[in-house]
């Protein structure tokens, strides 16, 4: 299919919305991003970019904007959490080497992302709240200030609270999965290298890794709890609520949860996969066709590999129906085989006594005996390239 001149509005400018604005703007298309924030920012989290999303990034030209900003992640390591004691390595660099991953401050990427948007030519257009979607084969956005636009697709890139899922799937709450983060970024006191520390507790993890140059380590905590009881999803916490949470963490984990003076709390809520991604005029890409918990880090990476897919397909089919049949095809089962991957980490991290010594101890064994085997377990994941399809 021809993109040139084809019209398509995205409805967020978050990681995969300015992706898919890139890439589909350089086959041609005429392409608008709504915005319902005043500014393009996202700030306080960082983020993991795996190769399978890195390959998106070198498709678009911006592998290198990316390793200016961010630390390449040597290594992934797996500890107790008592002592910080050292269960697994994981050793990228030798049993990884020719792929890369990197630590990244997502308002880093997402400066990345919105500059080269309006590099290309992409308009961006701020302070947009959308009400509703209309299918169709002109569909139309309609805007809580009561203005609308029409395109000749609608992608919707707007989150787990979607408007579009909802015109596509029907409406339906997100559920919450029993898992609470907190997330801080913290001064690196500890000296923390360019590896990934996961700290395996009782009913909770916490993962570490350094950003930008080094000098600060971005947190994630995350507990199981039964119920959500608070208004909204995310709050700003007294950072003595985390670390009563996470009172038994000692050595490394210990010190830098005595670092937090800021902190917040999301509950980590999600939708199943969605059934349909597309209809007519419209398409669904990351969060709002496949919320998925954070315990793979493969969020933004799936958003990558959708923007690049959409993309992709649009421009092999013979038109826009044939495309979009394409694009769930080619990415549904993905997505629901990575969230399946991700949502059964939580349960690894999370032993308790009696079962977590031995599981510990299997771990142990397997880095001794098949360190290749434990790197590559989730090659699946990380050696998928969207843009060699």
């Amino acid at each position: 299919m021809e993109l040139k001149d084809t019209k398509i509005t995205i409805i967020g400018a978050g990681i995969g919305g300015l992706a898919a604005a890139i890439a589909l703007r350089r086959q041609g298309a005429r392409v608008t991003v709504l915005e319902q924030a005043e500014a393009i920012s996202e700030v306080g989290a960082g983020l993991q970019i795996t190769p399978n999303g890195l390959a998106v990034l070198k498709a678009l030209d911006l592998a290198q904007d990316l390793a200016w900003c961010s630390q390449r992640a040597r290594a992934v390591v797996l500890r107790s959490h008592a002592r910080s004691a050292e269960v697994l390595r994981l050793d990228l660099e030798q049993y990884a080497s020719d792929l890369r991953y990197y630590f990244v401050h997502r308002s880093d990427l997402i400066g990345i992302l919105a500059a080269a948007a309006r590099r290309d030519g992409v308009q961006v257009r701020l302070l947009q709240k959308v009400e509703q979607v209309e299918p169709g084969a002109q569909p139309r956005v309609l805007l809580a200030n009561g203005a609308h636009c029409g395109s000749d697709l609608v992608v919707g890139a707007d989150g787990l609270h979607s408007r579009l899922r909802a015109a596509l799937n029907g409406a339906a709450k997100p559920f919450f999965t029993g898992q609470v983060a907190w997330r801080a970024i913290v001064p690196n006191t500890v000296g923390l290298g360019p590896e990934a520390q996961v700290f395996m507790g009782p009913g909770r993890h916490l993962v570490a890794y350094p950003l930008r140059d080094g000098s600060v380590v971005n947190l994630v905590a995350a507990q199981e709890r039964k119920a959500w009881a608070e208004e909204g999803w995310n709050f700003k916490d007294d950072p003595q609520n985390l670390r009563r949470a996470f009172a038994g963490f000692g050595g490394i984990a210990g010190e830098l949860l005595r670092a937090v003076d800021d902190v917040a709390l999301w509950g980590l809520f999600r939708h199943e996969v969605a059934e349909s991604w597309h209809g007519e005029g419209l398409a669904l890409l990351g969060d709002a066709a496949h919320p998925t918990l954070p315990f793979m880090a493969q969020g933004a990476n799936l958003a990558l590999e959708d923007a690049w897919s959409l993309s992709a397909c649009l421009s092999q089919a013979p038109d826009m129906p044939s495309g979009l049949a394409l694009y769930q095809a080619r990415r549904r089962d993905r997505a629901a085989k990575v969230v399946a991957a991700a949502n059964g980490n939580a349960w690894k991290y999370h032993l308790r006594p009696p079962f977590n010594w031995p599981a510990h101890q299997i771990l142990k064994l397997g880095g001794r005996l098949l360190p290749q085997m434990m790197v590559g377990q989730f090659d699946w994941i990380y050696r998928h390239d969207v843009t060699a399809l």
